[in-house]
């Protein structure tokens, strides 16, 4: 079966970084698009930063463009989003998801981690 298992989350202060990895399994990861999603609480989740097949698309929420550089490695099958600069408004769950396309909406991606939490004090 599919699996998505994300690591790399924490707590960290206000300005600094944080890696995150997702390591998928079952699929033939080549063929999807990669996303990352966040959910902060009491919030509705919302696509962060994603990924095409090949890793030359790259899409970013505007709030984190210029902060998160999203990445693949096709090979070793994972994806990684690097994360500087970090706010305490990037304080969420993270879940990183498959899908046919590179696309912001959750209904498009088909298989999910289960989310790693990110803590951004100030």
């Amino acid at each position: 079966q599919v699996q998505l298992v994300e690591s790399g989350g924490g707590l960290v202060q206000a300005g600094g970084s944080l890696r995150l990895s997702c390591a998928a399994s079952g699929l033939t990861f080549s063929r999807y698009a990669m996303g990352w999603f966040r959910q902060a609480p009491g919030k509705e989740r919302e696509f962060a930063a994603g990924i095409g097949w090949t890793g030359v698309s790259t899409h970013y929420v505007d709030s984190v463009k210029g902060r998160f550089t999203v990445s693949r490695d096709n090979a070793k099958n994972t994806v990684t989003l690097q994360m500087n600069s970090l706010k305490p408004e990037d304080t969420a769950v993270y879940y990183c998801a498959a899908g046919a396309l590179l696309t912001t909406a959750a209904d498009d991606y088909g298989f999910w981690g289960q989310g790693t939490q990110v803590t951004v004090s100030s």
